[in-house]
């Protein structure tokens, strides 16, 4: 069952079109994320759902229910939807207790039973019933608000990049504990963000916004893994993108032969390529250690630069330039515990199959046969 269909949205500002013919459909139940930088249009979307906007083409459903189009607009008050703002919007004046129960109808404020069902979905101590706002922690604050959220019972949920305000290590736990409370009452939830990380752990839909537009819609693993383009596979997460030539189901490449998948968006070809590797796909070794058991390629390199970040870290491996191909920096993703230090002569092998392409290649590219380019 749809619950939320966007049909071919429209929206311009002084004359400037911010949504371009935008359709979404969110299944019951499910989590989507509406995924761009800033300035791509995804808040407008969210604040036409929400009715805090009117459309200038296209409709809004919302249970089946018009509730935008060119002949009628309900007011976001009938709409029954829940909107969780990035700092939470709480009332300063009002105990938790009373923020929560500000989201029920009011003969049901005083029901200490519900209260308490809301306090334990969102894992708030029941002590913390009397603080006010301001002596709660910033995670603490969004759990309160979420609570208010849910207290009605809405039929969708709009969330405006909740998690943005905190800090790394709490935005982590939030965004966790949000996501059990939602998938514990099973309201259907559209999510804005500008964050790829919070958008592939926490929907189960990624919709990417690009200049007004809708460029792809997927599971987080097709998005991540099946990117419709080259700007798509480069905002949704890190990239390596490499100059080839495919033939049939093999690129030839610097890294050697490689094995292909082809654009879901682009099918098959044959023919000029760029293609796409992510970080962790290439493994790098020290030369006296190289294996290549389940890898495919294989070409020496040198170490330029390590970046740590406890968890695992990024190391640059520069290829030495020839006749036919410039200097190449490739940014890899090891495991931290891997010790690599600049200078250092590695082997770099590729695990997987790239995503090829078929787009012009970059000014100072290499040409030639598929022969030379593998050279």
């Amino acid at each position: 069952m749809i619950v939320l269909r966007v049909n071919d949205i429209e929206k311009t500002f002084a004359g400037n079109p911010v949504l371009r013919g935008v359709s979404l459909e969110v299944a019951a139940g499910g989590i989507t994320a509406i995924l761009g930088p800033s300035g791509c249009g995804k808040t407008t979307l969210l604040r036409l759902v929400a009715g805090f906007l009117r459309p200038d083409g296209g409709s809004i459903e919302i249970d089946g229910q018009l509730v935008s189009g060119p002949s009628r607009q309900v007011p976001p008050e009938e709409r029954r939807l829940g909107y969780l703002a990035q700092e939470g919007a709480l009332f300063p004046h009002l105990t938790v207790a009373q923020n929560i129960a500000f989201g029920l109808p009011r003969r049901a404020r005083r029901d200490t039973g519900r209260l308490a069902e809301l306090l334990e979905l969102v894992s708030l101590d029941s002590s913390l019933v009397a603080r006010y706002p301001h002596e709660l922690s910033g995670g603490q604050q969004q759990r309160v608000a979420l609570a208010r959220t849910l207290a009605p019972q809405p039929r969708l949920v709009l969330l405006d990049e909740p998690f943005s305000a905190l800090d790394a290590s709490l935005r982590a736990e939030t965004r966790a504990l949000v996501a059990a409370a939602l998938s514990a009452t099973g309201v259907t939830t559209l999510l804005v963000t500008h964050d790829q990380e919070e958008a592939l752990s926490f929907a189960d839909q990624i919709a990417i916004m690009r200049s007004g537009v809708l460029a792809q819609v997927g599971d987080p693993r097709q998005v991540y893994d099946d990117p419709v383009d080259l700007p798509t596979a480069e905002f949704i997460g890190d990239t390596c993108m490499l100059p080839a030539i495919v033939r049939g189901d093999i690129a030839h490449c610097v890294l050697g032969e490689l094995p292909v998948r082809h654009s879901s968006a682009g099918g098959r070809f044959d023919g000029p390529a760029i293609l796409m590797l992510r970080p962790e796909q290439l493994l790098i070794r020290p030369m006296s250690t190289t294996s290549v058991d389940s890898t495919t390629g294989g070409v020496a390199a040198a170490v330029g630069s390590v970046e740590y970040f406890g968890h695992d870290c990024i190391v640059t491996a520069e290829l030495p330039p020839d006749a036919l191909t410039p200097p190449i920096t490739l940014p890899c993703r090891l495991l931290a515990g891997e010790q690599l230090k600049p200078g250092d002569t590695v082997t770099i092998l590729v695990n997987g199959s790239a995503l090829a392409f078929p787009e012009p290649w970059p000014a100072g590219a290499p040409a030639g046969t598929p022969e030379q380019v593998g050279q």
